[in-house]
């Protein structure tokens, strides 16, 4: 497994490589894979273990901590507004959970995962020093999201009906249809923006977003409280300022990126845009897949307890929980988003020691996060129920769920993480097939047993799907410790050489 390049010798802090910027790689994979001499050369102590963990933790957490800041002002946009609707009623809060978790989480989900190519084919092409490729993929994505938006735009017109087919009361379906309605803004300001979000973050360009989206969670929750309580406007409130606040996000980053800070990656627009657009459209779709069966797997979670006895209940419960869940896995989405940057640019530059030791300190990191989350939790047991409803029998089955809650947290910090691993490498189909028997043919199954067959209601549904992420961690982990990194590396420079990453100048110096 080792190769000539295992005998390198030790970097020194001072000849470590300026972060994130590395040179072009022009190694030929075609026989054999030379690593880059700027990879780490192999751990074989304590010492050297602790050296590098330290060198790699500051790179990781450069990019992690605004992107984990990123993450909780966006996602605390749609948290935010279904607070103010819990205090509006408990009518409204379940309408505003079922329309955000299943028909915004379907179109999330979508939009999301077909964005996330963007991290693959970006990451490894800067890693490369390909940067005018970024905002050609960008472009191309633009293309896709947004026609894909016109499609899923037919699920938010028809979404009463569609909650209704699929068991839903008549009031949560009603109420959830019209706010879907209200909400179609929001879908095409998805489109926009994780594009986007991926062709800045390839870049380490995180801080520009970090604070366009805290600007944005301020307003956000000023004029949420002013529609939807003190003018009283409810959902119909809610609705405006949430598609407002997308939008806000997505032309103050379209600002940032147009003033020429990206500097060779935006270049203007180009009709390359539309060229091979069917090959990244099985591309996107691949990622789509596999991200779309994680977010729909916790989605069916609130859609089965509306199915259990006195639902509304059920519903304002979980939905509690699940924001909390939300929140938490922000932190892991930041992690998932750095170590999906430090995987791809390092195999694109041919370091692929460095791109397996990035991985170590991740989910090391993950692990501590996800522990420290959970025992605050559990600290403020009594407390946090009463942020989110007035109603004491929600607060009574939320306290009961707060140690199933706290093991959430755990296992869904080092999660993402892991699936941030293969959205570097590029492994989103195989992760996808992983997902759909770890989820769907493991999870669910035993979830419905335990809640219906066993009464044991949302506990057991909850206690069975976890069991599925559990099992599907345990696979990744497998899946990364079984992965021969040298060959990753290999397999980036030919994919960067397929998306047309490659330089005019490198490919007639090749004739």
């Amino acid at each position: 497994m080792e190769n000539s390049s295992n005998k390198l010798p030790l970097l020194t802090p001072e000849e470590t490589p300026p972060q994130l910027l590395r040179r072009p790689s022009h190694h030929s994979f075609d026989s054999s894979f030379v690593a880059d001499a700027d990879d780490i050369a192999p751990i074989t102590g304590v010492r050297d273990f602790y050296r590098e963990f330290i060198i790699e933790s500051r790179k990781l957490w450069y990019l992690a901590g605004p992107a984990i800041f990123t993450s909780i002002c966006q996602y605390s946009l749609g948290a935010i507004t279904q607070t103010f609707a819990g205090h509006v009623g408990t009518l409204q809060l379940a309408a505003f959970s079922v329309e955000n978790s299943v028909i915004a989480g379907l179109s999330f989900g979508v939009m999301l995962g077909m964005g996330s190519a963007l991290e693959t084919l970006c990451g490894q092409a800067f890693g490369a020093g390909q940067i005018d490729m970024l905002g050609v993929y960008m472009q191309r994505s633009w293309v896709i999201l947004n026609c894909t938006g016109v499609i899923l735009m037919f699920v938010y017109i028809f979404a009463a009906q569609f909650l209704r087919l699929i068991g839903q009361t008549e009031d949560i379906s009603r109420e959830a249809g019209k706010l879907a309605i209200w909400m179609i803004p929001q879908l095409f300001a998805y489109a926009m923006n994780f594009p986007i979000a991926k062709f800045l973050q390839s870049q380490s360009k995180i801080m520009a977003m970090a604070w366009i989206s805290a600007a944005a969670l301020v307003v956000h929750t000023v004029f949420s409280w002013l529609f939807m309580l003190k003018l009283g406007w409810g959902l119909a409130g809610g609705a405006v300022v949430l598609n407002f606040s997308w939008w806000f996000i997505v032309l103050a980053q379209l600002v940032y990126i147009f003033s020429g800070t990206c500097g060779e990656a935006w270049s203007g627009f180009s009709w390359k845009a539309f060229q091979n657009l069917w090959g990244f459209v099985r591309l996107s779709l691949a990622s789509a897949v596999m991200l779309c069966l994680e977010t729909w797997y916790f989605m069916a979670l609130v859609l089965f307890a509306g199915y259990l006895k006195n639902a509304e209940i059920a519903v304002d419960a979980l939905s509690i929980c699940t924001n909390i869940v939300g929140w938490a896995v922000m932190v892991a989405i930041g992690c998932n988003a750095a170590i999906s940057v430090r995987v791809s640019n390092e195999l694109g530059a041919a370091h692929p020691r460095t791109a397996k030791f990035s991985v170590v300190v991740v989910v090391l990191s993950s692990f501590v996060i996800g522990l420290v989350l959970s025992l605050i939790l559990i600290i403020f047991r009594d407390q946090y129920p009463s942020l989110f409803t007035n109603s004491e029998e929600v607060k009574r089955v939320v306290y009961g769920l707060t140690p199933l809650l706290a093991t959430c947290l755990v296992i869904n910090n080092i999660q993402p993480a892991l699936s941030g691993v293969a959205i570097g490498a590029g492994w989103q189909a195989v992760v996808a097939y992983v997902n759909i028997v770890c989820y769907y043919v493991f999870g669910i199954p035993i979830g419905l047993i335990m809640g219906y067959k066993l009464d044991m209601g949302v506990k057991g549904i909850w206690i069975g799907m976890l069991s599925g992420t559990v099992v599907q961690t345990l696979v990744l982990f497998w899946i990364v410790y079984r992965t021969n990194w040298n060959k990753e590396a290999s397999i980036a420079e030919q994919r960067i050489r397929q998306w047309g990453g490659e330089p005019e100048r490198a490919k007639g110096s090749e004739n």
